[in-house]
Protein backbone atom coordinates (compact mmCIF):
# COMPACT_ATOMS: atom_id res chain seq x y z
CA UNK A 1 0.00 0.00 0.00
CA UNK A 2 2.76 2.46 0.66
CA UNK A 3 4.64 1.60 -2.63
CA UNK A 4 1.28 2.73 -4.35
CA UNK A 5 0.61 5.58 -2.52
CA UNK A 6 4.08 7.09 -3.13
CA UNK A 7 3.06 6.20 -6.91
CA UNK A 8 0.12 8.38 -7.00
CA UNK A 9 1.78 11.07 -5.04
CA UNK A 10 4.54 10.85 -7.71
CA UNK A 11 2.37 10.65 -10.42
CA UNK A 12 0.17 14.22 -9.02
CA UNK A 13 3.73 15.98 -8.59
CA UNK A 14 4.52 15.24 -12.24
CA UNK A 15 0.83 15.65 -14.07
CA UNK A 16 -1.01 17.86 -11.81
CA UNK A 17 1.30 21.19 -12.48
CA UNK A 18 1.02 20.25 -16.45
CA UNK A 19 -2.96 19.63 -16.32
CA UNK A 20 -3.08 22.82 -13.95
CA UNK A 21 -1.61 24.73 -16.51
CA UNK A 22 -3.28 24.10 -19.57
CA UNK A 23 -6.53 23.98 -17.89
CA UNK A 24 -6.07 27.79 -16.87
CA UNK A 25 -5.08 28.68 -20.27
CA UNK A 26 -7.96 26.90 -22.14
CA UNK A 27 -10.27 28.94 -19.13
CA UNK A 28 -9.10 32.10 -19.96
CA UNK A 29 -8.46 31.79 -23.78
CA UNK A 30 -12.34 33.14 -24.72
CA UNK A 31 -12.01 36.52 -26.51
CA UNK A 32 -12.41 39.66 -24.83
CA UNK A 33 -12.84 42.04 -27.52
CA UNK A 34 -12.72 45.23 -24.98
CA UNK A 35 -8.88 44.73 -24.34
CA UNK A 36 -6.36 47.07 -25.82
CA UNK A 37 -5.06 44.55 -28.36
CA UNK A 38 -3.96 41.44 -29.09
CA UNK A 39 -1.05 39.59 -28.06
CA UNK A 40 1.56 40.42 -30.23
CA UNK A 41 0.00 43.94 -30.46
CA UNK A 42 0.50 43.99 -26.50
CA UNK A 43 4.16 42.85 -26.64
CA UNK A 44 4.88 45.06 -29.56
CA UNK A 45 3.25 47.96 -27.25
CA UNK A 46 5.09 46.80 -24.34
CA UNK A 47 8.96 46.74 -26.25
CA UNK A 48 8.06 50.08 -28.03
CA UNK A 49 7.21 52.41 -24.63
CA UNK A 50 10.71 50.20 -22.94
CA UNK A 51 12.41 50.78 -25.31
CA UNK A 52 13.54 47.55 -26.44
CA UNK A 53 12.97 48.35 -30.36
CA UNK A 54 15.59 45.61 -31.24
CA UNK A 55 13.21 42.87 -29.85
CA UNK A 56 10.93 41.25 -32.49
CA UNK A 57 7.86 39.90 -32.46
CA UNK A 58 7.17 36.54 -34.56
CA UNK A 59 4.90 33.66 -34.59
CA UNK A 60 5.69 30.83 -33.13
CA UNK A 61 6.58 27.43 -34.73
CA UNK A 62 6.74 25.83 -31.37
CA UNK A 63 6.03 26.87 -27.39
CA UNK A 64 5.56 30.90 -26.86
CA UNK A 65 9.21 31.57 -25.59
CA UNK A 66 11.53 34.28 -25.86
CA UNK A 67 15.15 33.95 -27.65
CA UNK A 68 18.01 35.59 -26.42
CA UNK A 69 20.50 35.39 -29.25
CA UNK A 70 17.94 36.67 -32.12
CA UNK A 71 16.72 39.21 -29.73
CA UNK A 72 12.53 37.52 -30.87
CA UNK A 73 9.88 37.21 -28.84
CA UNK A 74 7.67 34.02 -30.68
CA UNK A 75 4.15 33.58 -29.62
CA UNK A 76 1.75 30.85 -30.75
CA UNK A 77 -0.85 31.99 -33.03
CA UNK A 78 -3.69 32.09 -30.73
CA UNK A 79 -1.56 34.28 -28.28
CA UNK A 80 -0.10 36.62 -30.85
CA UNK A 81 -3.30 37.25 -32.95
CA UNK A 82 -5.59 36.43 -30.04
CA UNK A 83 -7.47 38.73 -27.49
CA UNK A 84 -7.70 37.07 -24.93
CA UNK A 85 -6.43 36.92 -20.74
CA UNK A 86 -4.08 34.27 -22.05
CA UNK A 87 -2.74 35.88 -24.69
CA UNK A 88 -2.29 39.40 -23.20
CA UNK A 89 -0.75 37.47 -19.51
CA UNK A 90 1.80 35.15 -22.16
CA UNK A 91 2.47 37.77 -24.73
CA UNK A 92 3.53 40.07 -21.07
CA UNK A 93 5.40 37.28 -19.74
CA UNK A 94 7.54 36.30 -22.68
CA UNK A 95 8.39 40.44 -23.18
CA UNK A 96 9.38 39.75 -19.11
CA UNK A 97 12.26 37.60 -20.42
CA UNK A 98 13.61 40.33 -23.17
CA UNK A 99 13.52 42.70 -19.88
CA UNK A 100 15.64 40.26 -18.16
CA UNK A 101 18.17 40.04 -21.09
CA UNK A 102 18.29 44.08 -21.16
CA UNK A 103 18.84 44.43 -17.54
CA UNK A 104 21.32 41.36 -18.05
CA UNK A 105 18.96 39.34 -15.39
CA UNK A 106 22.01 37.14 -14.12
CA UNK A 107 19.93 33.44 -13.75
CA UNK A 108 18.44 34.33 -17.37
CA UNK A 109 21.72 33.72 -18.56
CA UNK A 110 22.80 30.87 -16.13
CA UNK A 111 20.00 29.71 -17.75
CA UNK A 112 20.88 29.86 -21.25
CA UNK A 113 24.10 28.54 -20.70
CA UNK A 114 23.12 25.65 -18.95
CA UNK A 115 20.23 24.67 -21.31
CA UNK A 116 23.32 24.52 -24.07
CA UNK A 117 25.51 22.59 -21.94
CA UNK A 118 22.72 20.52 -21.36
CA UNK A 119 21.70 20.07 -25.10
CA UNK A 120 25.37 18.96 -25.60
CA UNK A 121 25.45 16.88 -22.99
CA UNK A 122 22.19 15.10 -23.89
CA UNK A 123 23.89 14.65 -27.28
CA UNK A 124 27.09 12.91 -26.01
CA UNK A 125 25.36 10.62 -23.42
CA UNK A 126 22.85 9.33 -26.76
CA UNK A 127 26.00 8.84 -28.93
CA UNK A 128 27.52 6.64 -25.21
CA UNK A 129 24.50 4.83 -24.74
CA UNK A 130 24.42 3.17 -28.38
CA UNK A 131 28.46 2.66 -27.72
CA UNK A 132 28.41 0.92 -24.46
CA UNK A 133 26.73 -1.76 -24.77
CA UNK A 134 29.54 -2.54 -27.99
CA UNK A 135 32.44 -1.45 -25.46
CA UNK A 136 30.63 -4.11 -23.02
CA UNK A 137 30.55 -7.28 -25.70
CA UNK A 138 34.09 -6.63 -26.89
CA UNK A 139 35.91 -6.00 -23.63
CA UNK A 140 33.87 -7.71 -20.87
CA UNK A 141 35.00 -4.85 -18.27
CA UNK A 142 32.75 -4.49 -15.18
CA UNK A 143 34.20 -0.99 -14.85
CA UNK A 144 31.63 -0.58 -18.02
CA UNK A 145 28.33 -0.57 -15.67
CA UNK A 146 29.88 2.24 -14.08
CA UNK A 147 30.77 4.50 -16.97
CA UNK A 148 26.88 3.64 -18.08
CA UNK A 149 26.17 5.01 -14.72
CA UNK A 150 28.39 8.36 -14.84
CA UNK A 151 27.00 9.02 -18.70
CA UNK A 152 23.45 8.57 -17.61
CA UNK A 153 23.74 10.62 -14.07
CA UNK A 154 25.69 13.03 -15.85
CA UNK A 155 23.31 13.87 -18.79
CA UNK A 156 20.17 13.95 -16.16
CA UNK A 157 21.84 15.96 -13.82
CA UNK A 158 22.84 19.00 -16.51
CA UNK A 159 18.75 18.57 -17.34
CA UNK A 160 17.95 18.86 -13.47
CA UNK A 161 20.19 21.83 -13.12
CA UNK A 162 18.58 23.65 -16.00
CA UNK A 163 15.28 22.70 -14.75
CA UNK A 164 15.92 24.28 -11.63
CA UNK A 165 17.48 27.05 -12.34
CA UNK A 166 14.43 27.81 -14.75
CA UNK A 167 12.30 28.24 -11.74
CA UNK A 168 13.22 31.43 -10.46
CA UNK A 169 13.82 33.29 -13.82
CA UNK A 170 9.86 32.19 -14.84
CA UNK A 171 9.05 33.68 -11.46
CA UNK A 172 10.39 36.55 -12.09
CA UNK A 173 9.43 37.02 -15.58
CA UNK A 174 6.09 36.42 -14.44
CA UNK A 175 4.94 38.19 -11.25
CA UNK A 176 8.06 40.89 -11.24
CA UNK A 177 8.02 42.09 -14.60
CA UNK A 178 4.73 40.62 -16.52
CA UNK A 179 2.43 41.74 -14.31
CA UNK A 180 3.61 44.91 -12.73
CA UNK A 181 3.19 45.97 -16.42
CA UNK A 182 -0.19 44.69 -17.42
CA UNK A 183 -1.49 46.54 -13.71
CA UNK A 184 0.12 49.91 -14.54
CA UNK A 185 -0.32 50.24 -18.38
CA UNK A 186 -4.31 49.55 -17.56
CA UNK A 187 -4.39 46.47 -19.63
CA UNK A 188 -6.28 44.34 -17.54
CA UNK A 189 -8.80 45.55 -14.83
CA UNK A 190 -8.71 45.09 -11.10
CA UNK A 191 -11.43 42.09 -11.55
CA UNK A 192 -8.94 40.32 -13.74
CA UNK A 193 -5.81 40.29 -12.19
CA UNK A 194 -6.94 37.37 -10.14
CA UNK A 195 -7.34 35.46 -13.34
CA UNK A 196 -4.21 36.52 -14.97
CA UNK A 197 -2.03 35.89 -11.64
CA UNK A 198 -3.40 31.95 -12.02
CA UNK A 199 -2.16 32.01 -15.40
CA UNK A 200 1.09 33.05 -14.89
CA UNK A 201 1.52 30.87 -12.05
CA UNK A 202 0.17 27.56 -13.63
CA UNK A 203 2.62 28.49 -16.68
CA UNK A 204 5.64 28.44 -13.67
CA UNK A 205 4.49 25.46 -12.13
CA UNK A 206 4.96 23.12 -15.56
CA UNK A 207 8.32 23.59 -14.60
CA UNK A 208 8.21 22.76 -10.87
CA UNK A 209 7.35 19.11 -12.96
CA UNK A 210 10.07 18.95 -15.50
CA UNK A 211 12.56 19.66 -12.14
CA UNK A 212 10.51 16.45 -10.52
CA UNK A 213 11.27 14.81 -13.40
CA UNK A 214 14.94 15.01 -13.66
CA UNK A 215 15.23 14.60 -10.09
CA UNK A 216 12.92 11.34 -9.76
CA UNK A 217 15.07 10.49 -13.28
CA UNK A 218 18.11 10.84 -10.87
CA UNK A 219 17.29 8.85 -8.19
CA UNK A 220 16.32 5.99 -10.43
CA UNK A 221 19.67 5.78 -11.56
CA UNK A 222 21.32 5.92 -7.85
CA UNK A 223 18.89 3.25 -6.80
CA UNK A 224 19.86 1.10 -9.68
CA UNK A 225 23.57 1.82 -8.54
CA UNK A 226 22.71 0.67 -5.04
CA UNK A 227 21.32 -2.79 -6.42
Amino acid sequence: MPVILTILVLLALLIGPKYLASNALRRHSAPREYLPGTGGELAKNILSELGLHEVKVELSAGPDHYDPETKTVRLGQNNLTGKSLTAVAVAAHEVGHAIQDREGYAPLKTRATLLKFAQHIEKFGAMAMMAIPIIALSTRSPSVGLLTFIVGIASLGSSALAHIVTLPVEFDASFNRALPILKSGGYISESEEKDVREILRACAFTYVAGSLASLLNIWRWVAILRR
